[in-house]
């Protein structure tokens, strides 16, 4: 009845292998592995639910720490872009 959940997930994971940013391709496994969350907990499957709360983890961190780093990289690009019309 809920194997609609898993298959789901499944589509939506092995679909984000054709993103093209990283960011969207965490994002989307991040989704897929919620799914499997859900249906893990629903079948009553613990092993499921383990793997993919690191899944899920996993992929929030690392977008979540490449999105960071854009920041950060960013601002310090403004900053010498500011030196240099200070200096005009």
């Amino acid at each position: 009845m809920f194997e609609w959940i898993g298959w789901t997930a499944t589509a939506i994971f092995a679909g984000s292998y054709f993103c093209k940013q990283p960011r969207t391709l965490r994002l989307l496994q991040a989704l897929s592995a919620s799914l499997w969350i859900s249906y893990g907990l629903i079948i009553g499957a613990l092993p499921v639910v383990a793997a993919n709360v690191a899944v899920a983890a996993l992929a929030i961190y690392t977008s979540r720490r490449q999105r960071d780093e854009s920041k950060r990289k960013s601002v310090e690009g403004e900053g010498s872009y500011n030196e240099i019309d200070a200096r005009s």
